[in-house]
């Protein structure tokens, strides 16, 4: 709809590694406030197209804007995202706390130590502030990479397995935050395996293999009978 904003925009993205192409061109827009989820079997592409969502990779071809911006462009163009990948890369010689003020600093967050005691606070983690991640679990860890993610309150929240390895009362709570970003308008990408994770919380989604994507609505992913929608070829 011509009101609606473009968060995410691909043009002619694809991403190949030596001769082995893993991601054929293809253009993706994700509207503003809408929450789409990339699924297909291991190998398949998800990781490599969310990384290039992310800037985190550089395609092989095409570009990706945030906004409008190109996603390389400048580093406040960096703080409209916030990227949470498959590991934590949390810095080990940190604190929890530390770990947390340093992002909110790199960041420019008004009042870092008061927005990591929040976050902390949030996920149950401030008896924890001063460990390090080494010596909490990994569910912890996880969490903790999370709200990493959020401490400079991104409009863009890009996820990779994000339910990966959480117990069941971590998953409820990851289920919770995203329902709550997706209320404020955020725009969610998260890559999964997981059927039931895709219903709770897609409003689209994008299923890879062989390197090419076909885009379906979220009650096909569960098994409903309704036409797929193809995702244009770059």
């Amino acid at each position: 709809m011509a009101d609606q904003t473009t968060a995410i925009q691909a043009s002619g993205l694809s991403k190949a590694f030596g001769g082995r192409v893993v991601l054929r061109p293809l253009d993706l827009d994700v509207t503003e406030g809408e929450t789409l989820a990339l699924t297909g079997a291991n190998g398949a592409g998800k990781t490599t197209l969310l990384r290039c969502l992310a800037a985190v990779l550089r395609p092989t071809s095409g570009q990706v804007r945030w906004f409008g911006q190109s996603a390389a462009s400048s580093p406040t163009a960096r703080r409209l995202i916030g990227m949470v990948g498959h590991e934590s890369r949390l810095y080990p010689h940190l604190t929890v706390r530390e770990n947390l003020v340093f992002s909110a600093r790199m960041y420019d967050v008004a009042e870092p130590a008061r927005r990591t005691d929040q976050l902390l606070g949030s996920i149950g983690m401030s008896a924890h502030a001063h460990r390090f991640p080494t010596r909490i679990s990994h569910g912890m860890r996880r969490r903790l990479a999370i709200v990493r993610a959020l401490v400079h309150d991104p409009p863009i929240l890009l996820l990779d397995e994000p339910f990966s390895g959480l117990d069941e009362e971590a998953c409820g709570w990851l289920l919770g935050l995203l329902r709550e970003m997706r209320a404020r308008g955020r725009t969610v990408c998260f890559t999964t395996h997981d059927r039931q994770k895709t219903a709770d919380l897609a409003d689209r989604v994008l299923h890879l293999a062989g390197g090419r994507a076909e885009e379906t609505r979220a009650a096909e992913a569960t098994g409903s009978q309704e036409a797929p929608l193809k995702v244009r070829a770059a």
